[in-house]
């Protein structure tokens, strides 16, 4: 796309696609969000997303999101609810209680997706159930589907499969630490077949489940490691790939392997001849020793003969064929198949070409053709943004373009999808957010705060910039709110209202201080002076950088570089708005620089803290044009002719202000 703004920098900017698709995620719809889903995932994604339309035009930019509707964590959640009296009414009320929580938590922070849908209620329900048919429909003609039968956990007393969180054991992949395993996934993401699952429980009766065979459809991901691995490579050489994605998708791409205590060596020896075909690997000074497997099916053979024998041990990360149904009754229809009816279709398929009905649906909302979707999701002028938590990658990382590949029409199928294909997907995963150093989670013993609760102590955009500085893309990072803090002392500063002063106390007073001294020395007109060039290098030099980080989604580096601009604006305004003003052409020329900065720092602000600078915006009377990065460098008259009269800003107005409690 031509820039017209390129030929104002001596070095090439960022390109950026002429469309764009951002999406944030599918929060379960058996609760509210707690903090980890906004300060986490959707805060970065909204950033995003009202960046891209400041920057490429909001016409070209759709973000949606949506409440993951389906599935047995959901169905559960409403069994024991039910059951202990905190909810009373229809699965389906349960999750548009909670829905409709959601969406008031995400308006409250200034989230602003196109389309905040439910992949199980109103009409981006029936969009959603058929693109899922469609989906499916289409990989079983493309051959890339097949029938297996696995056992799958039965509850004898209570006279019931066990579906998803039903069950509860520990995670038998290698190296997890998690206790809360369930049926083939486990809390951190990790997939595994049932019958591996360690020590499970029935969270109906508290026994311990057999298991009877079960038939499903599952698409065959392991066919796609080479393609994969292909992938992998081109995301090293990406610097808007953060490392966690490519290392975490390249942990899958590994052979299947078995981890063996080493107390039960002198059995495994006299079993090894009656197992398939493997490589046993030295490794003396670990507690376990590792054999290795060229096919899948041959170590899940090992895993029987190892499990009738009395032996434990712990499988590692591989591609397993990808599940798309199951048997519980709260799902999307699966399409019927061959003699496969009355299935459902597994929760995390579905939510992963979720997005995909809910760009149909925002455009048949918006009295837009529903096939315009393959304009931005398989057109190579546009770029899909998902942003993740790091626990996902393996479904959007791995399943997801996997089955994006496979939907191709091409016999030869490449790692690098054609125009009119679904592209593949630019990942954007964050670390963990951690609350008081610990992992949150609210099926676990730190339990997080909600969302909205925290409204009680800060501001939307207290927390916004605060999330935002965190670093999350490059590391884990801790949230420390002081008021839920036991460890903090009366004399300790909060480390959200610390990162909020730069909005509250510096710009706050930048803004204010120009307004106020306009009003009282040019009755409120705006000057027409152009800034001096000094002031124009400054702006160039920090929306390149700031641009550059953005494209890296490099957010925290965005919040440095608003730090230093916006700092060395307030010397500039303390340095030359004194009060006494004895030439009145000079103060109409320092009034013109520091309104050129107010106004550069709102257009880089936007993204981040939108009610402020919306704010901003209607007290210097100019429309939403002044946030279009295709006349960025202009001043504010540039949007209002000459003679220009601000909206009158009364005293102790306040533009970005710290929460009421942190006054008291």
């Amino acid at each position: 796309m031509a820039d017209k703004n390129n030929k104002k920098f001596e070095i090439p900017r960022p390109v950026f696609p002429e469309r764009a698709i951002i999406t944030g995620g599918m929060p379960y719809g058996n609760k509210e969000l707690h903090f980890g889903h906004v300060g986490g995932m959707f805060v970065f994604a909204d950033t995003y997303a009202r960046f891209m339309r400041d920057r490429i035009g909001k016409e070209n930019v759709i973000f949606v999101g949506g409440t993951d509707c389906y599935g047995s964590p959901i169905a559960e959640s409403w069994r024991v609810k039910v059951r202990n009296g905190e909810f009373s009414g229809t699965l389906e009320e349960f999750v548009q209680h909670n829905h409709d929580k959601q969406k008031e938590t995400l308006d409250a922070y200034g989230i602003s997706p196109d389309l905040f849908a439910a992949s199980g209620l109103g009409r981006s329900k029936e969009i959603h159930a058929e693109v899922t048919d469609w989906f499916i429909s289409s990989l079983y003609k493309k051959g890339q589907l097949s029938k297996i039968t696995t056992m799958q956990f039965y509850d004898e007393k209570a006279g019931v499969f066990l579906n998803g969180r039903q069950v509860v054991g520990k995670c038998p992949v290698e190296g997890c630490t998690s206790e809360k395993g369930y049926a083939d996934e486990c809390d951190l993401g990790h997939q595994y077949m049932p019958e591996n699952l360690v020590d499970p429980v029935s969270t109906l009766t508290g026994e311990k489940p057999s298991m009877k065979p079960v038939t499903n459809w599952y698409f065959k991901l392991r066919d796609y490691e080479k393609l994969l691995q292909d992938w992998v490579e081109e995301l090293r050489k990406r610097k808007d790939i953060r490392p966690v994605v490519w290392k975490t998708i390249d942990e899958f791409l590994k052979p299947p392997v078995i981890y063996i205590k080493r107390e039960f060596e002198e059995k495994y020896k006299e079993l090894a001849a009656s197992m398939p075909e493997h490589e046993y690997l030295e490794e003396p000074k670990k507690p376990s020793f590792t054999i290795e497997f060229k096919k899948l099916a041959d170590c899940d053979e090992a895993c029987r003969i190892l499990t009738q024998n009395g032996i434990r041990y712990r499988t590692g990360k591989t591609l397993v064929p990808f599940r798309l149904t199951g048997n519980i009754e709260w799902g999307v229809p699966a399409p019927v198949m061959e003699d496969l009816s009355g299935l459902t279709v597994w929760v995390w398929p579905e939510s992963l070409w979720a997005p995909i009905s809910f760009t149909q649906t925002y455009l048949e909302k918006n009295g837009r053709d529903r096939e315009e979707w393959k304009k931005f999701w398989c057109s190579k002028d546009s770029t899909v943004y998902q942003f993740i938590g790091q626990d996902n990658i393996y479904f959007y990382g791995i399943a997801e373009p996997a089955m994006w590949i496979a939907q191709q029409e091409s016999d030869e199928k490449t790692a690098s999808p054609a125009e009119g294909e679904l592209q593949m997907p630019v990942i954007v995963a964050n670390h963990h957010i951690l609350f008081l150093d610990k992992k949150a989670s609210s099926s676990g013993a730190v339990k997080p705060p909600m969302a909205a609760d925290l409204l009680n102590y800060y501001t939307p955009e207290q927390l916004r910039m605060h999330w935002l500085g965190l670093g999350l893309g490059q590391r884990s990072v801790s949230f420390m709110p002081k008021p839920y803090n036991p460890d903090a002392k009366p004399e300790d500063a909060d480390p959200v209202v610390k990162d909020g002063l730069l909005l509250s106390n510096v710009y706050n007073r930048m803004i204010r201080t120009a307004f106020y001294t306009a009003q009282k020395e040019l009755d409120g007109i705006m000057p027409d002076n152009a800034p001096e060039e000094k002031f124009l290098e400054d702006a160039k030099k920090a929306v390149l950088e700031y641009e550059r980080h953005m494209s890296k989604f490099a957010f925290h580096q965005c919040t440095y570089v608003l730090d230093s601009y916006i700092r060395n604006g307030s010397k500039y305004m303390a340095k030359e708005l004194t009060g006494e003003y004895p030439d009145k052409e000079k103060l109409k020329q320092s009034l013109a620089n520091l309104f050129y900065m107010i106004r550069i720092a709102g257009v880089l602000l936007h993204p981040m803290a939108p009610f402020g600078t919306e704010k901003l915006r209607e007290y210097l009377g100019v429309d939403e044009r002044i946030w279009s990065w295709e006349t960025i460098f202009e001043p504010v008259n540039y949007f209002t002719g000459r003679e220009h009269k601000l909206k009158f800003l009364p005293p102790r107005t306040d533009f970005f202000t710290r929460h009421e409690s942190q006054f008291n």
